[in-house]
């Protein structure tokens, strides 16, 4: 099946550069495109992509307000969405996962990452750039919530009590320690495939919606404490 995909972007040559990159792959379609939010939140409804590419910052309607006017909390019928952005500025990440984003990467991560994700989300899986991942626990983790956690439970404990295998739970580490996908495999000596089946897994068991909520996870409970 082919993804639809909707590019939103103030910018026309990121716009060009970013279909040209998509358009070469047999599996990507990008069907439209916008330069401003209000036409990016006119499209997302009428044709319904199966991926929504948004750029933060556009004219009229940002691309944060547009992903949760389409993928928010409360949306009967969300749409997947992956935002890009040239500013590596955390709050904006946060809002973005927080207003219902799928994804999250920057503009210079290369078409690699950017096909990606835009897999990732079509398939319902999340992809955040492994780089921002780290950092994000301090917006995830408020002062005093590990300290609140179960003080007798270990991190052995609480991941047997999410039903992780042990696999599961290295990759868990690994995620949280900042790895791309690739880097996991290669740590675990383990295939990309089986990283993002063991992913899938993880984030069913830990009802997490994308990496940072993982590595959110795996600090509360202790899991890098003991590598």
């Amino acid at each position: 099946m082919t993804i639809r995909v909707l590019l939103a972007d103030d910018q026309h040559l990121v716009r060009t550069g970013f279909r040209f990159m998509l358009n070469a792959e047999p599996d990507i379609e990008v069907v439209a495109e916008a330069g401003d939010g209000a036409t990016a939140l006119s499209l997302a409804r009428s044709l319904r992509p199966d991926v929504c590419l948004l750029d933060i910052r556009m004219p009229g309607l940002d691309g944060l307000e547009v992903t949760r006017r389409i993928a928010g909390r409360g949306i009967a019928d969300p749409l997947r969405v992956v935002v890009a952005t040239t500013f590596d500025l955390d709050e904006y990440v946060y809002a973005a996962l927080e207003g219902g984003a799928t994804g999250f990467l920057l503009k210079d991560a290369g078409p690699a990452l950017l096909i990606e994700a835009v897999r990732a989300a079509a398939r319902g899986d999340a992809l955040v750039s492994p780089s921002v991942t780290v950092r994000l626990l301090k917006h995830f983790t408020a002062p005093g919530d590990r300290a609140s956690a179960d003080a007798g439970r270990t991190a052995a404990g609480a991941a047997a009590g999410a039903g992780l295998t042990e696999r599961e739970t290295d990759v868990v580490r690994a995620v949280a320690a900042g790895l791309t996908n690739s880097e996991v495999a290669a740590r675990l000596f383990i295939s990309l495939s089986t990283v993002k089946t063991h992913l899938t897994s993880v984030h069913t068991k830990l009802a997490a919606r994308n990496r940072v909520e993982v590595a959110r996870w795996a600090h509360l409970n202790g899991l890098l404490d003991e590598e």
